[in-house]
């Protein structure tokens, strides 16, 4: 697992940056396609108004009453041409109607008419001549308006120009792609988050099954130690002398029974762990002194707090200490903040218990000079199965679920946790709890 773990996390790396470029290659191809597509359909739609415009006479004959007198060639020696037949807004028209053949809407345009020869008149829509030095935004498309076969103008017609300037086209295609770009964006992300979830629960699973691995080894570590001191004590009951000696005999049966007892405690914790998890466990609350549940779990720990010559200072200041809670819980959870300030402890142990009022709340706090922990350790001492690294410290013993019960049962009454440590310092832990009234 240590080894194909990071290769499956480099080759999906590999596969996503793959899929990135080549989902940027796409776009970049797609707009580069989409916007041939639009000089073509612009080119089109330039021809088919060029062409409409030479072949619709207006409301004129080619040899009458042009809308604009022709002061150069009074004589009407040439047709008319496009500026002289049609007004700005009819060319306009013409055009918008192109655009609606080729199926093109909402673009705007400016455009004009040129003459190529030096005969005629050049008309122009309002913003023609910005729109069209502007060649970097702008697109400029060009149609030759020729006088229809056959027609009397053929030939005679001076020569003009349809040009149709559309401004901001890199704007209309990115508006025509935005769908598909989003929509590649959308699903770029989805890999991304897909990506990042597989690589957690892998870390997860690898964590998980580390934990599970500690977990089976402390398990029989603990199941071992008692199993091989009854067994000795077994035998040792076997032997003659003992047999005659009622005081050995009691002795070995005192250990059998105390071993067999210390078996039963981590079953149960390891049960009470599976019950919490499953949400399943039942709280017998009622009204009930915190202080008296202090001094209950105080009374459990003293043999341990001799054993470490240690010294524990109580400071129960707290005025209202009625609380509603399951009395074997709360002595237990006490017992096991206790309980791990004797076991992470150095020289010179002392304990710091002391209760207050703090608004409708009561809190318990519990200082020790121990070891101490690192910020990761803090931060996940709560998890369940997590125990802390004691350095040259061996003699720790546990499952790791600890405080991780500590937490669930606080948390059921509906109380709060915190806990506070620096190496070499000592923790400190606060629960805080609703009082009732007195």
């Amino acid at each position: 697992m240590k080894r194909i773990f990071p290769i499956i996390t480099i080759l999906i790396f590999l596969s996503l940056l793959g899929l990135i470029y080549f989902q940027y290659v796409w776009i970049q191809q797609a707009l580069e396609d989409k916007a041939q597509q639009f000089e073509n359909s612009m080119n089109r739609v330039t021809a088919t108004a060029a062409t409409d415009l030479a072949e619709d006479k207006g409301n004129l004959s080619p040899f009458d009453n042009r809308k604009n007198a022709d002061i150069l060639f009074p004589l009407n020696a040439f047709p008319s041409t496009i500026v002289h037949r049609f007004t700005k807004e009819e060319i306009r028209t013409k055009i918008t109607r192109a655009f609606e053949k080729n199926n093109i809407k909402n673009v705007d345009f400016e455009f004009a008419i040129t003459n190529m020869s030096l005969i005629g008149d050049d008309l122009q829509s309002k913003k023609y001549a910005e729109a069209y030095l502007d060649t970097v935004h702008n697109l400029n498309f060009v149609s030759p308006i020729l006088s229809p076969g056959g027609s009397f103008a053929e030939g005679l017609a001076p020569q003009e120009l349809l040009v149709i300037v559309v401004p901001n086209v890199n704007k209309i295609i990115w508006k025509q792609m935005f769908w598909m770009i989003v929509g590649a964006l959308v699903f770029t992300c989805i890999i991304f988050a897909a990506f990042f979830i597989t690589l957690r629960a892998l870390f997860n699973q690898k964590k998980l099954s580390e934990i599970k691995s500690d977990f089976i080894n402390n398990m029989t570590h603990e199941f071992k130690t008692p199993l091989a001191t009854i067994s000795l004590a077994v035998d040792a009951l076997k032997n003659e002398k003992v047999i005659n000696d009622r005081t050995k005999m009691d002795y070995f049966s005192g250990i059998i029974k105390d071993e067999n007892k210390r078996m039963n405690k981590q079953v149960e914790t390891i049960l009470q762990a599976a019950l919490l998890d499953k949400q399943e466990i039942q709280l017998n609350e009622k009204p009930i002194r915190a202080h008296d549940l202090i001094h209950a779990a105080i009374n459990n720990i003293q043999l341990p707090l001799a054993e470490k010559k240690g010294k524990l200072e109580t400071h129960l200041n707290a005025t209202n200490d009625l609380i509603m809670a399951d009395e074997v819980h709360i002595i237990n959870i006490i017992n096991n903040l206790l309980d791990n300030a004797i076991k992470y402890s150095k020289d010179n142990l002392l304990i710091k218990l002391s209760t207050q009022n703090l608004n409708n709340h009561i809190r318990i706090k519990i200082e020790d000079n121990g070891i101490g922990m690192n910020k990761e350790t803090l931060n996940r001492i709560f998890e369940k199965f997590y125990r802390a690294h004691t350095g040259n410290i061996h003699n720790v013993k546990g499952f790791g679920l600890g405080l991780s019960y500590v937490k669930s049962i606080v948390d059921a009454h509906k109380g709060k946790i915190k806990a506070e440590s620096a190496i070499g310092k000592g923790s400190c832990f606060t629960i805080d709890f609703m009082v009732l009234k007195q």
